[in-house]
């Protein structure tokens, strides 16, 4: 253990840590695990959001360039697709499937 953890855990100031002090260090290192769950929950929450975005913009940007008259972008956006949709489907589908793993692999 290292001089600053052990002057931050040492409530006591008596140079070891006991029983009292190491249930502070687990109840820290309990609360940071929650704050670390908490962020992966939101950073899921924000992909799963910006991918539907995505997917119900696309074919928005394909009308739109067709409403313009820009007929040949609006063939690029539409030939696009079938590559785009499956594209970010399966990075969803990557990124859920390895936190499932994850958490599978440590609750065992």
């Amino acid at each position: 253990m290292t001089k600053e953890m052990l002057e931050k855990y040492d409530a006591n100031g008596n140079g070891v840590i006991d029983q009292d002090e190491l249930a502070l260090i687990e109840l820290d290192r309990a609360r940071r695990e929650m704050e670390d769950a908490d962020a992966h929950r939101d950073q899921q929450r924000a992909m799963v959001w910006w991918v539907l975005v995505g997917m119900l913009g696309y074919p928005l940007f394909v009308v739109g360039a067709s409403l313009l008259g820009l007929d040949k972008a609006a063939d690029i956006l539409g030939s696009m697709a079938t590559i785009y949709f499956p594209a970010t489907s399966l990075i969803l589908g990557a990124f859920f499937g390895a936190s499932a793993y994850q958490a599978k692999k440590k609750a065992e």
